[in-house]
């Protein structure tokens, strides 16, 4: 078995360095882009247990925050050429590349999936935000991105980000409810119902909604609450088995996949062992944490 962590992230250096002088108050807005293993892969070897094998990611520094849609599609592509460059010079600690979009160039978005993502065997998917552009993901603009992927078959990476909208942000329930929103957002809008082989990989083990699964199926149209449970989730909830349990009986046995939000969560390098850990001591079989570390994950991306 190859444990898989299909939600790591990283800061490519040259890329930071752009978005910094493209908005110097980066750092001050994210303090976890402080985090030094992030970018430094030396640094970030001395860390690694020498067998789960990385999925990288970009942390959420959005262009298209900032700039407008041609230079933030060009900064997409420097972004993932070097998201790429540190895949190929660390092939043992990584196993795959998700790449970024621009989503205030929607073209260029379906793009990038159509001729990249479709045809580059280390790529398996592109990351996607609860919200853009200060729209929900489920914003009928986004559409596109969302039939691309379909058409070609790779997940959507989902991951939080604040809502600017709300003053009392935090790190310890927020993203959690920005995820809960999302999907059902995206389920009310019959996203699975008009691209029924979409696949959409949710961070945190799906948020609220294993708890909530009473509320969501005596609310939602049987069809919506149905739809609820076709998002993939990953374990990243730093521990916890008796949750992951809950995540695996509301979502399905293979449902759920390998993720710890590496370097993130717990320091200087996130929480792996931690994660880890937890998945031993869930009340599952042998054959449904070999899927959580590696089959379900590799049945998702072919």
């Amino acid at each position: 078995m190859t444990p898989i962590d299909v939600f790591a992230h990283v800061l490519p250096p040259r890329f930071y360095a752009r978005m910094r002088e493209v908005e110097p108050t980066i750092p001050e807005r994210y303090a976890f882009f402080a985090n030094p293993v992030l970018g430094d892969m030396e640094l970030r070897r001395s860390h690694w247990d020498g067998e789960t094998r990385q999925v990288i990611s970009h942390v959420n520094a959005l262009p298209e925050d900032y700039v407008g849609p041609e230079q933030a599609a060009e900064l997409c592509h420097e972004g993932n050429a070097e998201l790429l460059e540190l895949l190929y010079a660390n092939r043992d600690m990584f196993e795959a590349a998700v790449l970024m979009v621009p989503m205030n160039n929607v073209p260029e978005a379906v793009r990038i999936i159509r001729e990249q993502v479709a045809t580059d065997p280390d790529v398996v998917g592109v990351q996607l935000f609860t919200r853009q552009l200060g729209q929900s993901i489920a914003d009928p603009a986004f559409r596109p991105v969302f039939a691309a992927l379909a058409e070609v078959g790779a997940p959507a990476w989902l991951h939080p980000v604040f809502d600017p909208r709300k003053p009392d942000n935090n790190l310890i329930f927020s993203w959690e409810y920005e995820l809960s929103q999302a999907m059902l957002q995206l389920v009310q809008a019959d996203l699975y119902q008009e691209f029924p082989e979409l696949k959409i990989i949710v961070h945190h083990a799906g948020g609220m909604a294993p708890f909530f699964a009473g509320r969501i199926d005596r609310i939602l149209p049987a069809a919506q609450a149905a739809d609820m449970r076709r998002f993939y989730v990953d374990t990243a909830i730093l521990g916890n088995p008796r949750a992951l349990d809950l995540a695996v009986d509301y979502f399905g046995p293979d449902h759920v996949v390998f993720g710890t939000d590496a370097p993130l969560g717990i320091l200087p390098a996130g929480a792996t062992a931690e994660i880890r850990a937890a998945i031993d001591d869930m009340h599952v079989t042998p054959a449904v944490r070999q899927a959580i570390y590696e089959d379900t994950y590799r049945s998702l991306v072919g």
